[in-house]
């Protein structure tokens, strides 16, 4: 798997990979939703994937060929509620290698080095929109409005609450801690969890794996890049 950020507001990372003889994989948990593509057997298919609550496994079909754009936290796009999608997923219709069809007209299949003019395309016509609102508050910034109203943006804008886009990358953080050779005990230091059986509910939860299974190299060489954003 190969990725990159982005300096775009609109973009978390933009994603390409390929498949192997693998049938199924654990699929950690997100906040993100994306648009990927991906060709298998000389089919092209596209779709918003939303974001993932919980660890789940995925079938991925065998020697495909993926593209995605991951989209930054605030990001949505009003005509198809990312509320909605939490833990699924819209089929983007009528793809082919250069088309695409989005919301009423024929898009030009984005790729790997040109996401961001897609993106920004996507944003004049109206069909991506950011509420600042949601970055702002991640980054540790207090806005002037009730608590009450800032919960309905963030699940308007991320169909997920405040408290659980931040349980996510806690999960996906101290994973990365374990990888790296950090002790457990540091790590529930470093995180905020209450104890190491805490840190261990909540690996099993959003990252489908124990402590034991993410050290194992194997594993630590397939999830690094998830994790590394």
């Amino acid at each position: 798997m190969e990725s990159r950020p982005s300096e775009l507001p609109y973009i978390e990372r933009v994603w390409r990979s390929r498949s192997d003889d693998v049938g199924q994989m654990m699929s950690v948990a997100t906040s993100h939703w994306e648009l990927v593509v991906w060709e298998h057997n000389g089919q092209v298919r596209a779709a918003v994937l939303g974001p993932e609550p919980m660890a789940s496994r995925a079938p991925v079909p065998e020697d495909a060929e993926f593209f995605g754009i991951s989209f930054a936290l605030g990001t949505s796009m009003p005509h198809i509620p990312v509320s909605r999608l939490v833990g699924g997923s819209a089929a983007i219709p009528d793809v082919t290698r250069r088309s695409l069809w989005l919301k009423g007209s024929s898009w030009h299949v984005p790729g790997y080095d040109n996401a961001e003019a897609f993106v920004l395309r996507m944003v004049r016509e109206g069909i991506v929109e950011l509420d600042p609102v949601v970055p702002a508050v991640l980054d540790g910034a207090c806005p002037d409005v009730s608590a009450r109203t800032l919960q309905r943006r963030f699940v308007t804008a991320t169909g997920l609450t405040q408290g659980a886009i931040r349980q996510i990358d806690r999960a996906r953080r101290a994973a990365v801690l374990i990888q790296e050779g950090v002790p457990a005990q540091e790590i529930v230091h470093r995180s905020g969890y209450f104890d190491q059986p805490h840190l261990a509910r909540s690996l099993k939860r959003y990252i489908g794996r124990t402590a034991t299974q993410l050290s194992d190299a194997d594993t630590a060489g397939q999830l690094s890049l998830l994790y590394k954003t």
